[in-house]
C-alpha cells in the first residue's frame, strides 16, 4: 500500500500545495487551505471504466469527419441549450442553488428519453424518493413513462461502474458530483480531490465507451460552482440553472459548450407536476398592463439566435440624503453609471442629484448592449414624469458621446417587433442603411443621437 500523503488544496480554486499556505498564489483569497490526507491505491484511477482499448495515434486525414448522432432529450429548450442534443461520450455538468429544480430536470429528462436506456444514480436520495417525485411528473404533466430507467442510490464510483456493466445504459446521470467518492482515494466525499478524480473516472468512462454522462454539481455560496476549478475544464459542457423565486421562472445558460453555443438560453415556468417550456418567453417577460406608466421602456434584446422583448423600469427621484442612490437589478450598475454620466454631461439632463433605480422585470439578467437605448429612455421618462408608449420597442447602443450605436442582427429584433404588433421601433439610423423597410409593417423610427429619441417621444 502506498504510504498516505497530506496536501492542501484551496477551497476557492483548488490550488494544491504541499504545505500550509496563508495566502493562495493562485486567486489570491486568504485562509482558503485545508488538509487533506490522499491515499492512492495501486489500481489505477478509473480501472473499471479502462477496458482494453488501446488508442493509437492517427493522421488526421484518416480521421473519420462523419457527424456524431445527438441524442435529443424530447425538451426543445434543453436541446436549444446543448446545440441540438446530446453528444454521444460527452461529459456534462449542470450546476444551480439548491431547491432551484436541477434534479427535477433531469429526472424530467430521463422520463421523457422513451428510446434509450437511462441510468440515474443518486447519491442524495433513496429509490423511493426519485420514484415518489418521478409519479408526481408523470401523473401531473402527463407524460409516458420510460420503461428503460434504471435508479439506483449509490456514492461510490467503482459499485457505480459495476451497475454500469450490468445495465449498459445509453445515458448515464449522477446526482450530485459532491455526494460521489472514489476508493483510489482516502480522503471525504466532496473534497476537492475527491471531486476531481471522480470526474475523472467519468470523463474516462465517456470517452472510452461513447456514454453520455451527465452530472449535477452544488455551488459555492458566492455562486460558483463548488469544487476545484479544472473540474469545468475537464467536462465537455457547462450548464447553469438559475431563476429567481418569486417568479417561479428558471433559466438554464450554456456558460461552456464545446459542440454548441454558449449565447443560447432555455427559459423554463416551474409548476406543481415539474418544469414547462416557455416557447415565447415575452409572455413573461412583458407585463401585462391597462394603463400608461412614466419610467417603463420596452427593449429588444438578443439572447443567441432568439430574439425577446423585456420590460425595463426606472424610477428617478429627488435624493432624500446627501449622496444619490443608484441601485440596478437585473443589468450592470458599472454600465448603468456610464448611461447616467451620458445623459449628464453629452445631452444635458441634470440627474446628479436624484436617486436611480432600475429593474428589469421578470428576474432576469441581461448584457446585450442593445437595450441600452431602451434604459435611457426609461430613465428619461421617469424624470420627466411624461409615460412611453407601451406598443413603442427600442434596440440600440449608446456610446460615450451619445451617439446612438448600431447593434447586430437588427433584422430579427424588428421582424419580431412587427409579429408581436407593436407599433414603432427605434434604432440607430446606422443600421437601416442596408435594411428594407418594406418588408416590415412596424414604423422604423431612425436616431443618431440620444436627443432625437428624447423629441420623438416628448416634445
Amino acid at each position: 500500500m502506498a504510504k498516505p500523503k497530506s496536501y492542501y488544496f484551496c477551497n476557492e480554486c483548488g490550488y494544491q500545495s504541499s504545505s500550509w499556505l496563508g495566502r493562495c498564489p493562485e486567486c489570491g483569497k486568504f485562509g482558503t487551505f485545508q488538509e487533506e490526507v490522499v491515499q492512492a491505491t495501486k489500481t489505477s484511477a478509473g480501472s473499471k471504466t479502462a477496458g482494453s482499448a488501446v488508442s493509437k495515434p492517427k493522421l488526421i486525414r484518416d480521421v473519420s469527419a462523419s457527424e456524431t448522432q445527438r441524442v435529443s432529450t424530447q425538451c426543445g429548450e434543453f436541446d436549444r441549450v446543448l446545440g441540438g442534443g446530446i453528444v454521444p461520450g460527452s461529459l456534462l455538468l449542470l450546476g444551480g442553488e439548491p431547491g432551484i429544480g436541477k434534479s427535477t430536470l433531469l429526472l424530467q429528462t430521463a422520463l421523457s428519453i422513451s428510446d434509450r436506456k437511462v441510468l440515474y444514480v443518486s447519491g442524495e436520495e433513496s429509490e423511493q424518493q426519485i420514484k415518489m417525485r418521478a409519479d408526481r411528473l408523470e401523473n401531473g404533466g402527463g407524460r409516458r413513462q420510460n420503461g428503460e430507467l434504471y435508479v439506483v442510490s449509490e456514492t461510490v464510483t467503482q459499485r457505480i461502474f459495476e451497475h454500469v456493466d450490468s445495465v449498459q445504459p445509453d445515458l448515464l446521470i449522477v446526482d450530485s458530483i459532491q455526494t460521489i467518492c472514489t476508493e483510489n482515494i482516502d480522503s471525504s466525499a466532496g473534497s476537492i480531490s475527491q471531486i476531481r478524480e471522480c470526474t475523472a473516472e467519468f470523463q474516462r468512462f465517456a470517452k472510452e465507451n461513447g456514454v453520455p454522462v451527465l452530472l449535477v454539481g452544488h455551488i459555492t455560496k458566492d455562486g460558483n460552482l463548488a469544487g476545484p476549478k479544472v473540474m469545468e475544464h475537464i467536462v465537455d459542457c457547462v450548464l447553469q440553472f438559475e431563476g429567481d423565486r418569486n417568479y417561479g421562472y428558471r433559466l438554464l445558460r450554456s456558460l461552456k459548450n464545446r459542440f454548441g453555443s454558449t449565447a443560447e438560453i432555455g427559459i423554463f415556468e416551474m409548476q406543481g407536476d415539474g418544469l414547462r417550456e416557455v416557447t415565447n418567453p415575452s409572455e413573461f417577460l412583458l407585463s401585462q398592463r391597462d394603463e400608461n406608466l412614466s419610467g417603463c421602456a420596452i427593449a429588444a434584446t438578443l439572447e443567441g439566435a432568439r430574439p425577446m422583448f423585456i420590460e425595463v423600469q426606472s424610477l428617478v427621484s429627488s435624493a432624500v440624503y446627501g449622496t444619490p442612490q443608484r441601485n440596478a437589478n437585473g443589468f450592470d450598475f458599472r454600465r448603468l453609471s456610464m448611461l447616467l454620466a451620458v445623459l449628464e454631461k453629452r445631452c444635458g439632463f441634470k440627474l446628479g442629484a436624484k436617486d436611480v433605480f432600475l429593474n428589469i422585470a421578470g428576474g432576469l439578467r441581461v448584457s446585450d448592449p442593445g437595450i441600452d437605448l431602451a434604459v435611457a429612455c426609461s430613465i428619461l421618462s421617469s424624470n420627466v414624469d411624461i409615460p412611453i408608449s407601451p406598443r413603442y420597442s427600442f434596440a440600440a447602443e449608446m456610446g460615450l458621446s451619445g451617439e446612438v450605436r448600431p447593434v447586430g442582427r437588427v433584422e430579427h429584433r424588428i421582424a419580431e417587433a412587427d409579429r408581436l404588433g407593436f407599433e414603432k421601433i427605434f434604432v440607430s439610423k446606422y443600421n437601416t442603411r442596408s435594411l428594407d423597410k418594406k418588408r416590415f409593417g412596424i414604423e422604423i423610427v431612425e436616431v443618431s443621437v440620444i436627443e432625437d429619441a428624447f423629441r420623438s417621444l416628448f416634445a
